[in-house]
Order: structure tokens, then C-alpha cells, then sequence
């Protein structure tokens, strides 16, 4: 009985034939269910702009075809030195609830307003925002860096309340309103919250003027009260700079008011990699308008144009967050696979990056790259 025990238990101790387990994929597309229609194409309002915009905008134009993505361009020509917007140009950006554009040059001094200002306002684009953030392949001072700011859009310094009190004697206003300051507060802990970002970060110099940014620090802490699991902190915006440069990647979500973020936005541009490859948007509660994110060197100088050496990277990701808010996310996604993997390769970049390649030869680079 004890020897046939042992055998038994040999038996069943026998190593058996090897087999392998299939490995579990570590990351899986996320699909979703569109509604029917939701492959419709989409129109787009198309504004190229002054300067290096035209370049970039066409860009997007041969990427947008060669994807098949389902938008279509209604163009408009806007420049800098008109009086106003032209009201077909409204009425298109109404109808469409969606527009492209490149940067809109704006007159130093005199008398003409900015209409990149006037189109924030007319159509109420409350929120600026700018995702700033390291490319993989491009060497920059500091890394993990991945920053929002998230900007007040139509109010403060950019009011242009101007006048002359006498000769000599300009007074500028700076506005800034509870219910402006509790939506943009709003929109970036809805942001954070939606992206699961852990921090937002109010920027202020309430320090100096306590009622105006005092009002806008009073608005964040209440809604911040309303996202208890996403930790809220202040800082006064000199200081901010001075961290920026120095330890960029302790920020998540900022939130400012319209100057400061203006300031903060290019200045984290530059650290991350130049404002030639930060995407970035305008949005209100009906429409959106997708631009370069940063705004120093959004028109660029007469020589890049003559050379067509314009860097079209920042606008193609700007265009895929479009993608994204008009519901196309696998346009979106491969459309940012493909200009990763460009900059990560290295072989075409424009001067801005530490190269010498065309505008077309980066276009053509990030065509042949679409998955």
C-alpha cells in the first residue's frame, strides 16, 4: 500500500509539458461607441493669417487630406492690419462652432486694436490654453516637463480701457470681474479633473493689487473647494517665473489671469522646447478657435517665410486637439503618433529645432509617418 502511495504521488509530482502563457498586453487602444452620423464630415473655419501662417495652416490643409480626416475648410483671408474682423468671417466661426487659424500680426502702438483680442471677445473665448510639455527626441534643459495654462481670455489689462488723461498722462484700466474669475477657475479644475491632474495652481500678485487679483484669488478658493481631491495652490507671479525656469516640473494646471498667463504660457514654451511645437486653443461655452499655443513668433520673420522654413508642428497639434474636440479621436491620435515620431527621429526639423529642413520636407516627413 506505501509503494503504491509513492507511486501515486510521483506521478502526480511529474513535471508536465512545457507550455507559455500569452503575455498580457501592457496597454490597449480605447475604443468608443460613436453616435450615427458622428463620421459625418465637419465643416472647419480657416483663417491663415500674416506671416508664417499661411505656410503652417497649408500644412495642416496636405495633412488633413492624406489622413481622409472627415473636416473640411471654409478659408477666409484675415489680416492684422484690418479695421475689424469681416462679419462673414463671424458668421462662418457661428455657423461652424469651429475654427483653424494662424497668427494674426498686431500693430505695435497707434490706434489699431488687435483682432486676435477682438475675435477672443466677439465670440467670448474665455479660456486660453496652452499645453506645455516635452517632445521624446528633443533635448531641452529640463525634463518631464508637462505644464497647462489655462488663461483668462477676455478681461484684465487686455480690456483696452485706454485714454489720455492729459498730455503726458495715459491711464490704462485693468478689469477683473467675479463672474470671469469663478468660470475660468471653473474650467481649469473641470480641466485637471476630466485629465486627472493633480494640481491646479492659481497666479496672482495680489501681494501688490489686492483688490483686483485679490478678487481672482477669492473666486479660485471657492471653486477649488469643490474638487477636494485635486490639491489647489498659489503663487505670486515674479516668483513663478523664477521657478519656471528653474524647476518646471513641479507645475500641472496653472490658471491666470490674461496678462500673467500670456507671460507665463510663452515662458514655459520656451522651456519645454520653443513655441514652434506648443499646441494650444481658445474656447467659451459655443465656440473654439485652435491656434500655435504660444503667441511670441506665431507670425515669424519675412526671412523664414521667404525660405519657407516655418516650423508647422505646433499648429498640427493644435489641429489634433481640434480633431478631438470635434469627437475625431483616432484622427487625433494618429495624427500626434505620427509628428512624435518625426521629432523623435530627428532626420527633419526646422531651424528652430536645431536643424535645416523646409516646412513641406516636415509635412511630407509626418505624412509618410501616419499609421
Amino acid at each position: 500500500m506505501a509503494r503504491r502511495s509513492f507511486s501515486l504521488l510521483k506521478a502526480l509530482t511529474k513535471p508536465t509539458t512545457s507550455f507559455s502563457l500569452t503575455p498580457i498586453p501592457t496597454s490597449r487602444s480605447v475604443t468608443y461607441m460613436p453616435r450615427p452620423g458622428d463620421g459625418t464630415p465637419r465643416a472647419v473655419t480657416l483663417i491663415p493669417g500674416d506671416g508664417i501662417g499661411p505656410l503652417v495652416t497649408n500644412a495642416v490643409e496636405q495633412v488633413m487630406q492624406a489622413m481622409h480626416a472627415p473636416v473640411y475648410f471654409e478659408k477666409y483671408e484675415v489680416h492684422g492690419d484690418m479695421n475689424r474682423i469681416p462679419a462673414e468671417v463671424i458668421e462662418s466661426i457661428k455657423k461652424n462652432k469651429v475654427c483653424l487659424k494662424g497668427g494674426l500680426r498686431t500693430p505695435v502702438g497707434g490706434g489699431v486694436s488687435s483682432l486676435n483680442v477682438s475675435l477672443r471677445k466677439e465670440l467670448d473665448l474665455y479660456a486660453s490654453l496652452v499645453n506645455c510639455f516635452n517632445l521624446p527626441g528633443l533635448p531641452t534643459r529640463h525634463e518631464n516637463v508637462d505644464i497647462v495654462v489655462i488663461r483668462e481670455n477676455t478681461e484684465g489689462e487686455y480690456a483696452g480701457l485706454e485714454h489720455e488723461v492729459v498730455p503726458g498722462v495715459v491711464e490704462s484700466l485693468k478689469v477683473i470681474t467675479k463672474f470671469c474669475s469663478e468660470r475660468i477657475a471653473k474650467y481649469a479644475f473641470e480641466y485637471a479633473y476630466l485629465n486627472n491632474r493633480k494640481t491646479v495652481t492659481a497666479v496672482h500678485k495680489a501681494n501688490i493689487m489686492k483688490l483686483a487679483d485679490g478678487l481672482f484669488l477669492e473666486s479660485c478658493r471657492e471653486v477649488a473647494k469643490k474638487y477636494p481631491s485635486i490639491k489647489y495652490t498659489e503663487i505670486i507671479v515674479d516668483n513663478c517665473c523664477m521657478q519656471l525656469v528653474s524647476k518646471p516640473e513641479q507645475f500641472d494646471v496653472m490658471v491666470t489671469p490674461n496678462l500673467y498667463g500670456n507671460l507665463v504660457a510663452n515662458t514655459a514654451a520656451g522651456i519645454a522646447g520653443g513655441t514652434g511645437v506648443m499646441p494650444g486653443g481658445n474656447v467659451g461655452a459655443d465656440y473654439a478657435v485652435f491656434e500655435q499655443g504660444a503667441s511670441a513668433g506665431n507670425v515669424g520673420k519675412e526671412k523664414m517665410v521667404e525660405q519657407k522654413k516655418a516650423n508647422p508642428v505646433a499648429l498640427l497639434l493644435s489641429s489634433a486637439m481640434m480633431l478631438r474636440h470635434l469627437q475625431f479621436p483616432s484622427f487625433a491620435d494618429r495624427l500626434e503618433t505620427a509628428v512624435k515620431h518625426v521629432i523623435s527621429e530627428g532626420k527633419c526639423r526646422t531651424k528652430d529645432l536645431g536643424g535645416d529642413s523646409t516646412t513641406q520636407e516636415v509635412v511630407d516627413a509626418v505624412i509618410a509617418n501616419l499609421d
